[in-house]
């Protein structure tokens, strides 16, 4: 069988990830390696730009390779540090924060280069790291529940503080009864992103909101807060500041290491895993992909292929794939479909999700399905790889 799409019956309504070009409308400098990007929303797709505090959008622009200088696309993914907002006239706005990586070229170059007036491709929002109380209407953070008292606390690390600070500014304003503790690392002072809006929270709600800055490289008045956050210290903290026993949901937000010591030390502590929530920083360099068309693949006809079938936006693929390609789901789909969708390739935002509908497949990496997604079949089309001859997902399920 040849490589086709074809359309099926019974498209799906649900909205999926899609880019959109957008203006630059502000750069603010956040500290010297990190800033915040405003994009500017217009009318026509403020309902595409709805999002819930807590979700990121993937940026996709044209770099020069830094080996042979020619164009190639690189797609990286920035949580929204904002609450949503609609404007009198019916447009909105995207802010994300953007921090350099160490040889990273795009936070490199947006770091350097970016300013209001450029143009860059925007993807709907996405994503689940939001709270379940209630806050699951896009862009609708009046159905939080005011009836009863809620308690959140959040550990963040440097960027991670991107989609904690949305939360957090959402939870307080829309109820009253809402406490949230806020456990933020970082090296030093300067490295602290939003300092101020931090600041302006705690004056607003000294009663409610807590913050706890925790620097690796600077001596604080209290040793608790001074140095790494290890099992030690954390265990310290959520014994003596932190409400850890009557924690209503948990938001772990940082690299791996640290996300996954907390994650450990909750479930040490028979914290329901249903209560924590918890993102990756994707700092790494997507190597399985190139660009969006996915990388190439030599089609050996006398060699064993798998078969592999999706749909999406209503419409069949089919794809053969070489076995000795090791290709994953993804990659294969995108050699015949460039615009399914993802964003990191690497197993950590999510947006690549799809169901599983026949036959199996190897998930190598997993940071962003819930168990209960994964129970009801799906999978992450970034890191699948079949393991029967033919393998069908539904990205539209």
């Amino acid at each position: 069988m040849t490589d086709q799409v074809t359309e099926a019956p019974e498209a799906t309504g649900r909205r999926r990830a899609s880019f959109h070009t957008l203006a630059v409308s502000d750069v603010r400098r956040l500290t010297n390696d990190a800033i915040e990007v405003t994009f500017g929303v217009p009318a026509a797709l403020a309902d595409e730009y709805d999002y819930v505090p807590g979700q990121y959008v993937a940026l996709r622009s044209q770099l020069p390779d830094p080996a042979s200088g020619e164009p190639r696309e690189i797609r990286r993914s920035y949580s929204i540090c904002a609450t949503p907002q609609r404007f009198e006239d019916g447009s909105s706005e995207i802010r994300v924060a953007i921090k350099r990586d160490l040889g990273g070229q795009f936070s490199t170059w947006a770091n350097e280069s970016l300013k209001p007036g450029d143009t860059l491709d925007v993807m709907s929002p996405a994503g689940a790291f939001i709270s379940k109380h209630k806050m699951t209407g896009l862009n609708d953070p009046t159905s939080i529940d005011t009836e009863r008292e809620h308690t959140f606390v959040a550990v963040a690390a440097g960027s991670g503080i991107t989609p904690v600070i949305a939360i957090a500014k959402t939870v307080l304003a829309a109820n009253e009864n809402v406490r949230f503790d806020l456990i933020y690392a970082n090296k030093a002072a300067m490295d602290v992103m939003f300092v101020e809006e931090l600041a302006d929270l705690k004056d607003k709600y000294p009663s409610r909101f807590a913050l706890h800055h925790v620097l690796s490289r600077e001596q604080r008045i209290s040793p608790l807060l001074s140095g790494r956050v290890d099992a030690e210290k954390l265990t310290t903290l959520l014994n003596t500041v932190i409400h850890a026993d009557d924690v209503d949901e948990w938001f772990l937000c940082g690299p791996f290491e640290l996300v996954q010591l907390v994650r450990d030390t909750l479930s040490a502590r028979r914290v329901e895993p249903e209560n924590v929530r918890f993102e990756l920083f994707t700092t790494g360099t997507p190597t399985s992909l190139e660009g969006n068309i996915g990388r190439p693949v030599v089609d050996d006809e006398s060699g064993e292929t798998f078969e592999i079938e999706f749909r999406l936006d209503g419409l069949q693929g089919v794809v053969k794939s070489p076995v000795a390609a090791n290709e994953t789901i993804l990659n294969a789909a995108l050699r015949v479909r460039p615009d399914v969708p993802f964003a990191c390739a690497g197993g950590v935002c999510g947006t690549c999700r799809a169901k599983l509908v026949k036959g199996t497949v190897d998930m190598a990496e997993n940071y962003a399905l819930e168990p209960d997604e994964i129970e009801r079949g799906y999978v992450l089309t970034c890191q699948s790889r079949p393991t029967s001859e033919a393998v069908s997902v539904d990205f539209d399920a």
